[in-house]
């Protein structure tokens, strides 16, 4: 195998102490031949976006690459906010040619929550840069204390060293967003809708006026009685992203904690909230990362439901309905979170009668939901994620989460299933009785179906 030089785009704001650099420094010592160097893209952000050299030398490096590789820890269900906006500053600057026709894979760290989202980003990115994408590896953050998995990691190297080398072909998995620009001309609101007493704020990123974003809030605004409260991120005092210090896992204090006014902003304008309504437009394959970073930057509550009974909505310039997977991550965690998002509303469709009619029906259904505490069941991503952190929480990660822990032991999030005890005992009689073959035969083949709807018939009122 010839010698390579690969580059490591490294997203993990902790720079050369992320967990996930460790698995690439593991990578270094199985293939020593190739040259793998690290760039501290995350730690950084601040210097290249300000400092035309540094950004240039990062490009120089990407141009001379034989191969890149994108490491990175999943933050808030994609990559971090800073990782986001290299990428951004990527188009921002036209340099997408230093990327085109390079050999790329993506390896990230977490535990497993929403993992997908945050390669499926990474991979539409690459397909968009006409890179070459291999593959991404998922690793679970301790998965490199488990040989098995190390000869899972080193077999993920070997295949994409050997893909740069024999010059594999590689697939597209993503198509390229649609280009389309439509001027959304609101028309007037003539019917309004009363607040019925809810608290509602709507927080966008939006910083020009004239745009689809901006009419978009005017027209949801101007669909209610009084007067609709609209934020900026822009104008609150966000000093940076999360850093993944975990300082906060003990009691929700957050390191920035009086050095800007993140926390402030979240305690005294977005938990008292009752509705909710973010407003932006699509850049690359996601919102902005100033929106990112606003995601990001709410961990500092954890795991813990902050948002619960609280009714959403998504106002959205740009083809969201195109990014199916990032519509899916929000709504799951806020299901999570046990609130509900009633509707994403975008300007895909480039008819302004049809906007302004899905905009007065947001505005309504968003008010009639609040008033009802109309919350909607959680599917299978939103349950399947509570029980990851359900899990964790409780076991390995008990400690530093103390908060979380506190949190989930004195509301019962720990639902465990084996702590139903009459269900427990059920099974256990039914599971001895089913050995004897004539009771087995009466229940399966005569009684099942008929005593799994007994209870529910008779709240369904069919007795």
């Amino acid at each position: 195998m010839i010698a390579m030089k690969i580059i490591v785009l490294n997203g993990s704001p902790k720079g050369d102490l992320s967990v996930t650099m460790q698995y690439v420094h593991f990578i270094h010592r199985k293939f020593p031949q190739h040259e793998l160097k690290i760039l501290n893209i995350s730690q950084q952000i601040k210097s290249l976006e300000h400092k035309k050299k540094a950004f240039g030398d990062v490009i120089e490096e990407v141009v001379a690459a034989d191969g890149i590789l994108w490491a990175f820890p999943v933050y808030f269900l994609l990559v971090p906010s800073n990782y986001k906006r290299f990428i951004e500053l990527v188009w921002e600057n036209g340099v997408e040619d230093a990327f085109m026709g390079k050999y790329t894979a993506s390896l990230s760290t977490s535990i497993h929550f929403f993992d997908h989202t945050a390669h499926d980003y990474i991979n539409a990115v690459c397909d968009d840069l006409g890179m070459k994408y291999t593959e991404g590896f998922s690793a679970e953050m301790e998965d490199l204390m488990d040989a098995k998995e190390r000869r899972q990691l080193a077999l993920f190297a070997e295949h994409f060293f050997d893909a740069i080398e024999r010059c594999s072909p590689t697939s597209k998995k993503f198509n390229p967003l649609p280009q389309e620009v439509f001027e959304y001309v609101p028309g007037p609101a003539t019917k309004k809708v009363a607040a019925s007493g809810k608290k509602i704020l709507v927080l966008t990123d939006s910083k020009d006026r004239d745009t689809n974003v901006k009419r978009m809030i005017h027209r949801f605004t101007e669909a209610f009685s009084e007067d609709i409260e609209v934020l900026n991120l822009h104008e609150i005092n966000i000093k940076g992203g999360c850093l993944g210090c975990l300082q906060c896992a003990y009691d929700n204090r957050c390191v920035y904690t009086d050095k800007d006014g993140y926390v402030e902003f979240f305690e005294q304008k977005i938990k008292p909230a009752g509705i909710l309504v973010f407003a932006g437009s699509i850049k690359d394959r996601y919102l902005s990362s100033h929106w990112k970073v606003f995601l990001d930057r709410s961990f500092f509550n954890n795991h813990v439901p902050v948002m619960q009974g609280k009714q959403l909505g998504f106002i959205v310039s740009g083809p969201l309905n195109q990014l199916p997977g990032v519509k899916q991550a929000l709504t799951a965690f806020y299901e999570i979170q046990q609130a509900r998002i009633v509707d994403f509303i975008t300007d895909e469709c480039g008819n302004s009668e049809e906007i302004d009619s899905l905009l007065q029906n947001l505005a309504k259904r968003l008010v009639r939901y609040s008033v009802e505490s109309y919350i909607k069941p959680p599917g299978f991503l939103s349950v399947g994620g509570k029980k990851i952190l359900r899990d964790d929480v409780y076991g390995r990660l008990r400690f530093p989460f103390r908060a979380d822990h506190k949190f989930y032991k004195n509301n019962g999030l720990y639902d465990f299933p084996q702590k139903n005890y009459k269900v427990r005992i059920v099974n256990t009689i039914m599971t001895v009785l089913c050995t004897v073959p004539f009771i087995r035969k009466e229940i399966y083949n005569k009684r099942m179906k008929e005593e799994m709807i007994k209870p529910l018939q008779k709240v369904a009122g069919q007795e």
